[in-house]
């Protein structure tokens, strides 16, 4: 990538480089700041600790690793081109914990960039983003897909398209009913197409503000003229935002239920952490004011390989807007202990 944008403006897609990387500091992790991050969307050991031996074990929530990666991006990178946001994530992925006193810097690579055929004066480029820590070990990684203006329209180009994405189909179209089960269940027992709900959330100005003032300070998530002026149409939340209130509603959920069954004298798997999460997509944004509605169906089971105690769950989640939208779908992928272990 050109260090400096022609004329003193904005770097626009022209001027992005494939395979050189970008290095930005993304500071010192404290243990307020993960407890606080915790607290808001992520309330479960080992990230908001409640004893000594959790408070030893403490680590960052790993939606809390993604919105310290968007904000050294936004810093670095994304509020110095003409940025007109990302359609989605391909994969997320969490490959080591983030703890307090942890030096962190962000890595971005863009591996191809093209033109849209559909809108010439904009390009989307394949970028790599990962969270590292001060010896270089990768904590957090995102292959994602940022928009950015052109300066001039110009043909699509050469480079190969992705194939098209499968439509979205509705959880709330699912034959299967949400149930209200909730609780963490061992591998065995997970049942394909079971569906949970998991309310709504009314999106204000006042916390979409507040959210990407923190954690993704983009123009169409602050600034509501300047969010007139983009792609958006009006202020929208930030995906990540979406993501973190789907979070803290379905954690706070299942705490209440497992809560529920251990009283009942019935036996859980500890609560674990999702290992990845893939096609996260927003396919609409959420506008102030908007009520958005999150459910979340069991799609898969698999084996776990190096781990015979345990078997990986795939859930979809998805969330709905007032006018039957999706604005928020994603898999994520969960390590599940098992009843007994596999030979």
């Amino acid at each position: 990538m050109h260090n400096d944008a022609p004329n003193g403006g904005l770097l626009h897609h022209e001027d992005l480089a494939v395979s050189t990387p970008y290095v930005f500091a993304a500071g010192t992790v404290t243990r307020d700041e993960i407890i606080a991050f915790a607290t808001a969307y992520d309330p479960q050991p080992p990230y908001v600790p409640r004893d000594g031996a959790a408070a030893a074990a403490l680590c960052a929530s790993p939606l809390h690793a993604c919105t310290i990666m968007m904000r050294s991006f936004c810093d670095g990178l994304l509020n110095r081109i003409a940025s007109l946001g990302a359609p989605g994530v391909d994969e997320v992925k969490w490959h080591r914990p983030v703890r307090p006193g942890d030096v962190l810097r962000t890595r971005v690579t863009l591996v191809a960039k093209r033109a849209l055929a559909s809108r010439p004066d904009v390009g989307i480029s394949k970028v790599v983003v990962e969270l590292l820590k001060a010896d270089g070990e990768v904590t957090t990684s995102w292959i994602t897909n940022q928009l950015v203006r052109r300066r001039g329209r110009g043909p699509a180009g050469d480079a190969p398209r992705q194939a098209a994405r499968p439509p979205i189909v509705s959880l709330w179209q699912c034959a299967r009913p949400a149930t209200a089960r909730g609780c963490d269940v061992f591998f065995e027992d997970a049942r394909i197409g079971e569906t949970t709900e998991f309310g709504s959330h009314v999106f204000g100005e006042e916390e979409i503000v507040a959210f990407a003032r923190r954690f993704d300070p983009q123009p169409f998530h602050l600034d509501p003229a300047r969010a007139r002026v983009s792609l958006f149409g009006a202020l929208c939340a930030s995906g990540w935002h979406t993501a973190a209130i789907f979070l803290g509603r379905s954690v706070s959920a299942r705490m209440h239920a497992n809560a529920a069954a251990r009283a009942r004298g019935v036996p859980l798997p500890a609560m674990e952490a999702p290992q990845a999460w893939r096609d996260l997509r927003w396919p609409r944004p959420v506008y102030v004011g908007d009520t958005v509605a999150f459910r979340a169906r069991v799609a898969a089971q698999h084996d776990a390989g190096e781990h015979p105690e345990r078997g990986i769950v795939t859930h979809e989640v998805q969330g709905r807007n007032q006018n039957g939208e999706i604005v928020l779908s994603f898999a994520t992928l969960t390590l599940v202990a098992r009843r007994r272990a596999v030979a």
